[in-house]
């Protein structure tokens, strides 16, 4: 399936391997369940901001730390989390990295100060940047390669991008309906449902005795750190601001060092040879460059629904009900097609309807009706997330030996962190200097800098697609 050839493709775990065949359907539930919540959760707070500013009573640079403090620790960590679960056993670091998970959503939802908030969050980064790249290591190697796990990846990498339109329309409704603190208290029952069955019903992997990397794992976890906050720093007060380039130049300096480190020592926290496949360097590059659009361009169209289309929060998650469908109707179609039409024709057709969509939102204006100016293109960007996603993650995931499973889930899941740090970084950029050049803010210029904003989200993935068209090879197994 993978394009990749040149590695062995993952075994499945001997031990509990009895237990495999006889729950699939329980297994996928339950790493679908963690990784939906951690995929949810960002787009779930984003709604509810104005509240919790209100009910805390939070500066502006206060309220953008609820989301900046959970996406450093979570981008800043996944690399150590992935690594840590090839060394410690993915079931043990997958449910730490859960019960951490529910205990810090439980303590941020009871939080009566913004630092209480705060703290929960970067808790509630720690525990995701352990569970996520945990989650996807664990499907890899609990289902058999072949078309059950194709069915298996179709649906969690589908329900992935599935949980950035869940957030909204989840988040719409609890805002409305409940209090801000709900959009935290509702991950404790799923994630003490996940903790509590995980060791009944997922097998743990054959563990890969190791050392840690210690000096891997801090130098490329400040690395991430540093490039993350300097996206988050970029994207408020600017590219030039000198904090802003100090993050960059520490990242470079950092990023130095942790390749220097990964060569040397014998049990890196990233294996270079990941990166010695053609089809799987390649696969990151493209995660990072769709990221860089589909973060952006969520962020974007929210915006819209509720500033000139004046949509409450509820209407507005409600309005991304068909990009859900159109993910959801992908998600049932494409382990039917890969074998037929093979991996890189199904990522190339994917990443053209999802530049298509992106390029039709960058037309909007003051006078655009929802129907059709953003339902179509909504429904575009669905159809062709679900067709590029689940084979793009089986090209990147596929042929990785056992004992790297980890690591290579973590690289990746990293990889969509920056970019959607990067890409939203660059679209405000964007949108922002549109306003400035302005002769007054009016509805109809802070249309058309969100139109360009779209632009840039297109040019984007219009990139992934040339870097998938030129780099990727096809093979029999992709196809």
């Amino acid at each position: 399936m993978s394009a990749s050839t040149a590695t062995s493709s993952p075994a499945a775990p001997k031990h509990g391997a009895g237990r495999l065949g006889k729950h699939p359907g329980v297994i996928l539930a339950l790493l679908v369940t963690c990784y939906l919540m951690i995929i949810v959760d960002n787009n779930v707070v984003t709604i509810a901001l104005p509240q919790i500013q209100d009910s805390l009573h939070m500066s502006a640079t206060g309220l953008s730390w609820v989301l900046s403090s959970y996406t450093l620790t979570f981008g800043g960590l996944l690399l150590l989390g992935g690594r840590a679960g090839d060394v410690f056993g993915r079931r043990r670091v997958f449910v730490t990295g859960v019960v951490l998970f529910t205990v810090s959503s439980l303590l941020g939802g009871l939080a009566t100060t913004a630092w209480w908030l705060l703290a929960a969050r970067a808790v509630q980064g720690l525990g995701a940047a352990l569970a996520s790249p945990g989650a996807m290591a664990l499907l890899m190697t609990n289902f058999k390669e072949g078309p059950a796990r194709n069915r298996a990846l179709a649906v969690y990498s589908t329900l992935a991008g599935l949980g950035m339109a869940i957030g909204m329309i989840l988040g719409g409704l609890l805002t409305e309906w409940t209090s801000w603190r709900w959009v935290l208290f509702i991950n404790v029952p799923f994630g003490v449902v996940v903790a509590v069955l995980t060791p009944i019903y997922i097998a743990d992997p054959e563990r890969h005795p190791g050392r840690v990397d210690i000096a891997g794992a801090l130098t490329g976890t400040a690395a991430t750190a540093a490039l993350v906050y300097g996206f988050i720093r970029a994207s408020e007060v600017g590219w030039g601001d000198p904090l802003t380039l100090s993050a960059f130049a520490a990242a470079v300096v950092l990023l130095a060092v942790f390749l220097v480190v990964q060569r040397l020592v014998p049990h890196p926290t990233v294996p270079l040879q990941l990166f010695a496949d053609r089809n799987r360097a390649a696969g990151y590059a493209t995660v990072l460059l769709t990221m860089a659009c589909l973060f952006g361009v969520l962020f974007f169209i929210s915006q819209f629904l509720q500033d000139i289309l004046h949509y409450s929060a509820l209407q507005a998650g409600l309005a991304f009900l068909p990009m859900a469908a159109g993910m959801f109707g992908m998600s049932r179609c494409t382990p039917w097609l890969l074998p037929r039409v093979g991996a890189l024709r199904l990522i190339l057709i994917g990443l053209a309807v999802v530049a298509g969509g992106a390029g039709w939102l960058s037309r909007l204006g003051e006078h655009t009706a929802y129907a059709p100016g953003l339902l179509v293109p909504m429904l575009m960007l669905g159809v062709g997330i679900g067709t590029f996603l689940m084979p793009l993650t089986a090209l990147i995931l596929g042929g990785v030996a056992p004992r790297d499973a980890g690591a290579a889930a973590g690289v990746m899941q990293t990889m969509q962190q920056v970019g959607g740090s990067l890409g939203l970084a660059i679209l405000v950029t964007v949108y922002g200097t549109t306003l400035r050049h302005g002769a007054a803010s009016t509805p109809a210029l802070t249309a058309h800098a969100m139109g360009n904003a779209f632009v840039a989200a297109t040019v984007s993935v219009v990139l992934a697609f040339i870097l998938v068209a030129v780099a990727i090879r096809p093979s029999r197994r992709a196809a």
